[in-house]
């Protein structure tokens, strides 16, 4: 398909990209559902792609990656700013010029056999004035199909971009160029050396190469959504997120929207998708994991999804801990790097179904039995294989998630993943407290991370590896947005699902996570009580609906306590992350975190 657009800055960029890359050919994606199925059957028909048999998984196809190119390779992602200092100490910063010449020469010539896919996408709803317009290059057949389900491709984007309108350039390639004559291979990638995720905050510019897996090549996820678009929200005075949104009605039919930042391995998409256990209570899914919010006419802060799918993880996802999203991938999906079953369905570890053979993501045969030489279980599924799936399928998702306007939130959570110490829920005192909170949000380490010995992991806002620019600026950030808002900004909440009793769950999680929301929603209303702790406003046990809850008054009086000595064994840690920010540390944190120290009688 040929250029439909009289946007001369687009046509001269694309125009300079091809004379770089010199692609075989250029095509300019319209978003049909004829372009979407005949690029599916390109890819069944090179072998990049695998047909899942239709009728156990309609109209969706298998991937199966290169073994080096599985997941974000953050050590090769780069903030390029022209004052290093300007990234921050949480990012990895390489000189603009100096990374542009190095990935020039890479660029050069680097699509030769291939197509130049140029693929127009809007985050958010196509005319939100919450919405951004991004243009991606790239020479990947499947980073178009994907990017057809987690944006909004196609012509209207164009006509809504207009002569002049503003755009995101974001060039991809998988740095693979092709020989007259030469085969290609099913995954076509880099080196790992040759990898780069490159961003350019101050030009609004996404550079990509090397790697053709997930955030890595489908720009518009966490490169422009949150890296790009953060620095973006910080100039134009609104919050790129990495957060879920969801509504909550009660019996009475008043809503509550709430969004949540979880890290990984947290619950987010479970909370997403929540199915409440308490009776009359609704949840609806507007987003699993990205809010674009800004301050609207009423003054209060409205978010969008600014996707239009869902990239989840695969393993560990089931019916008992997500049925939603289970039956949201029953069609129309694309799966990497999951286990083909004899029966041309998709499996992974913990799908809490049998599989006895398979092919596992490797391409080589497979059963649950199997062991390598260290004596461990060979997985069939990669740790991070996922699934891709058009939102609109999901059975709980909000008829108002596409809404131009966005949603009015009311609720801020932040939380982490925490064996002992942390309560279930604490709510903030105020603004500035709901911010050192987001700030100082902490996961224990697993064994297999490479920072075992610490004790905590800290990821504030779990924006760690997405902030787009210097986290004490976020803060910073963060603090000005609560004063615009004044008394109409949203609530602060911290939960902990994972508190243990040695091996034993103290809180059963899931649906039962309602309760904690349903409390949250009641504090807006000031209809339930809550005591004042050193970490914030806690229920006592009589606060929480557990009617059928089967947790004892032991375990949910450990749930719902603070020990004082815990949280001060924790100061020199949070002393110690907080230094790396250094002379950008807020003001306004330094208050808090003398505060904090104050109510510990540290």
């Amino acid at each position: 398909m040929a250029s439909t657009t009289q946007h001369k800055a687009l046509l001269k960029w694309v125009s300079e990209i091809e004379r770089m890359c010199r692609p075989a050919h250029v095509y300019w994606c319209d978003g049909t559902k004829a372009e979407y199925d005949a690029l599916i059957k390109l890819t069944l028909d090179t072998g990049a792609a695998t047909r899942l048999n239709p009728d156990r998984r309609p109209n969706s196809v298998l991937f199966r990656s290169h073994p080096s190119d599985v997941a974000r390779v953050e050590d090769r992602t780069f903030i390029s700013t022209p004052d290093s200092e300007d990234a921050g100490p949480t990012n990895n910063w390489m000189d603009p010029a100096e990374l542009k010449r190095e990935m020039a020469a890479l660029y050069t010539g680097c699509m030769a056999g291939r197509t130049l896919y140029v693929i127009p996408f809007s985050m958010g709803p196509i005319g939100s004035p919450i919405a951004k317009v991004g243009i991606e290059i790239t020479d990947s057949p499947y980073v178009v199909v994907n990017m057809h389900i987690m944006t909004r491709v196609g012509q209207k984007v164009l006509d809504t971009l207009g002569e002049k309108g503003e755009f995101i350039p974001c060039l991809h390639s998988v740095g693979a160029p092709l020989a007259p004559g030469q085969k290609d291979v099913a995954w076509p990638c880099a080196p790992i050396g040759q990898k780069y995720i490159s961003h350019f905050p101050d030009e609004n510019l996404i550079w990509s190469y090397g790697s053709g897996y997930g955030g890595n090549a489908l720009l518009g996820k966490k490169c422009l959504a949150l890296r790009i678009a953060s620095a973006m929200a910080r100039r134009e005075g609104w919050m790129a997120e990495h957060m879920l949104i969801l509504r909550l009605t009660n019996p009475a039919g008043r809503r509550f929207h709430i969004a949540a930042a979880f890290p990984s391995a947290c619950g987010k998409t479970n909370l997403a998708m929540l199915q409440p256990t308490i009776p009359g209570w609704k949840c609806e899914c507007i987003g699993d994991d990205i809010a674009w919010m800004k301050i609207r006419p009423d003054g209060r802060l409205h978010a969008i999804n600014p996707e239009a799918g869902f990239f989840g993880v695969a393993p560990g996802t089931s019916y008992k801990s997500n049925p939603m999203a289970m039956k949201t991938i029953r069609a129309n999906s694309i799966f990497t790097n999951c286990v083909l079953t004899d029966d041309g369905d998709i499996w992974w570890e913990d799908m809490d179904v049998p599989c006895t053979h398979g092919i596992d993501w490797k391409g080589q045969e497979w059963t649950p039995d199997m062991k390598d030489a260290d004596g461990k279980p060979i997985k069939g599924a990669h740790p991070n294989a996922r699934f891709t799936a058009p939102a609109r399928q999901c059975p709980v998702i909000c008829p108002d998630w596409e809404d131009p306007a966005g949603v009015p939130i009311d609720i801020f959570v932040f939380g982490g993943r925490r064996t002992h110490v942390m309560p279930l829920v604490h709510q903030a005192f105020d603004w500035d407290h709901g911010v050192f909170m987001g700030a100082t949000a902490a996961s224990e380490p697993t064994a297999a991370a490479l920072d075992v010995k610490v004790k905590l992991r800290y990821d504030p806002m779990a924006m760690l590896p997405f902030c787009g620019y210097h986290i004490g600026d976020y803060w910073q950030h963060w603090f000005e947005m609560g004063d615009r808002l004044g008394e109409k900004a949203p609530k602060v909440f911290y939960v902990n699902w994972f508190r243990k009793d040695g091996k034993r769950w103290l809180w059963p999680g899931f649906g039962e996570n309602s309760r904690v929301l349903k409390w949250m929603c009641e504090r807006v209303e000031g209809t339930a009580g809550a005591r004042r702790t050193p970490l914030g406003y806690m229920p006592a046990p009589a606060d929480l609906d557990t009617a059928g809850l089967e947790v004892g008054a032991a375990d949910l009086e450990t749930l719902l306590s603070v020990d004082g000595n815990a949280f001060r064994d924790e100061l020199d840690e949070l002393d110690a992350f907080l230094k790396k920010v250094g002379d950008r540390l807020p003001e306004r944190m330094k208050r808090q975190v003398a505060a904090y120290k104050q109510r510990l009688g540290a």
